[in-house]
């Protein structure tokens, strides 16, 4: 069949936003792997949450091969870049961390990847890197380079829809679920994805919404039982999380692509 690489800046992001394609391309009987820039040194856990002279990064090391296992992953790779924290933060700054990578040195890394699984698809960000966090716009900035340097024909840029989170945030105040005065401002946060006249590519990915959630659960550092994700009930789940939402360069205007893998 074909090989999607999926490139993600930390562990369990690769679960909240291509979880579903993975999972679908993995059925369809493709190759499926997970390159991760960072193992998310930075990340928060609880007092007492881990074991006696753990390092968090060894914790979400194991819980990304964890999920990559419920996703149908065949390789998981680390590019071994530090977590670079969020934008202004002193992380930022730190020796190693991905923000401070050269761009053309980390795409040469992930590149050599790329031409190993002689990779028909690659997954990066948006320009913004979904909501700006400095290491999933260095995502974008490193995955689209290196596709240009293997030659890889196909890239998604991994997206939000603001018109779908607006249509969402309507539908949970008409369940109830939510009070009016309560719903946030998608328009006040012009950065934050992109409008749906932008994006090309939407997966309908609602019957791997099951494994999607286990893949979160397989991060329970990062992701706990009582977090947005998991404590929404399934009907919010599924429409916060049942399709997922790409960027192909010159496809378009408009959604044409239902499917990464589709003839391959």
């Amino acid at each position: 069949m074909a090989t999607m690489v999926t490139f993600h800046a930390h562990p369990d992001d690769e679960c909240i936003v291509t979880g579903g394609v993975m999972r679908k391309a993995a059925d369809d009987g493709h190759r499926v792997v997970l390159v991760v820039a960072t193992r998310g040194e930075v990340g928060e856990v609880p007092e007492g949450f881990l074991d006696d002279g753990e390092a968090l990064w060894e914790r979400r090391v194991r819980e990304t091969h964890a999920a990559a296992e419920v996703l149908g992953v065949k390789r998981v790779e680390f590019l071994g870049y530090r977590d670079s924290g969020m934008m202004g933060e002193p992380a930022n700054d730190e020796p190693g961390a991905f923000w401070q990578a050269s761009v053309e040195e980390a795409a040469q890394r992930l590149a050599a990847i790329l031409r190993e699984e002689d990779a028909e698809v690659l997954t990066v960000y948006d320009d913004y890197g979904n909501y700006g966090h400095p290491d999933h716009i260095q995502v974008h900035r490193v995955g689209m380079r290196a596709a240009e340097l293997a030659g890889t024909p196909r890239v998604y840029q991994a997206t939000s829809n603001r018109d779908h989170m607006r249509r969402g945030l309507e539908l949970a105040v008409e369940m109830g679920a939510m009070p009016r005065e309560a719903v946030p401002d998608v328009d006040a946060q012009e950065k934050l994805g992109k409008p749906e006249a932008e994006i090309t590519a939407a997966v309908d990915v609602k019957p791997f919404l099951a494994a999607k959630r286990a893949a979160m659960r397989a991060h329970p550092s990062q992701i706990s039982e009582e977090s947005w994700f998991l404590a929404m009930p399934d009907e919010a789940f599924g429409h916060a999380f049942g399709i997922e939402w790409f960027i192909r360069a010159g496809h378009g205007p408009g959604i044409t692509e239902t499917d990464l893998m589709a003839g391959l």
